[in-house]
């Protein structure tokens, strides 16, 4: 998790919104991402799609079995449906997302009875720390 506080510290540095993710495999991080949708004019660049978009590039297959995702923010509906694609086997995330949470905040994207994937999911590591960050983030910026 510190490793992706770091993406999103280097996100805010960019004058992005502070969110950061990496990808382990076999205990050792494949893929790094941050929030980039400002900086790449892609509303979809967000820190976990940039990160599976690396991972897969680096296994060199789409699917990512046997990969974890740690995010410092409970994903988003679409970030979620992308791990469920990509067949993350298990989320890690920090901070609960109360306005668009797809893990079980708002939405519960992930798991849901109909799909054919189901992934481990924990939350709250380092949860202050990243809910720290966004909150003085947005208290900047107003």
């Amino acid at each position: 998790m510190r490793e992706a506080l770091g993406e999103a510290r280097a996100a805010e540095a960019a004058g992005e919104v502070p969110i950061g993710a990496v990808i382990l495999f076999n205990n050792r991080i494949i893929a790094r991402g941050q929030n980039r949708v400002l900086r790449d004019n892609d509303p979809t660049a967000h820190a976990e799609v940039v990160a599976l978009r690396v991972a897969a590039r680096a296994i060199g297959n789409y699917r990512l079995a046997g990969c974890t995702l740690v995010s410092t923010l409970e994903p988003c509906a679409m970030c979620a449906g992308a791990m469920i694609h990509a067949r993350i086997d298990r989320l890690l995330f920090a901070a609960d997302d109360l306005k668009a949470g797809a893990a079980g905040s708002v939405l519960d994207v992930l798991n849901h009875a109909a799909l054919n994937h189901q992934m481990a999911i924990e939350h709250g590591l380092l949860a202050e720390e990243s809910t720290a960050l966004l909150r003085e983030f947005f208290q900047r910026r107003r």
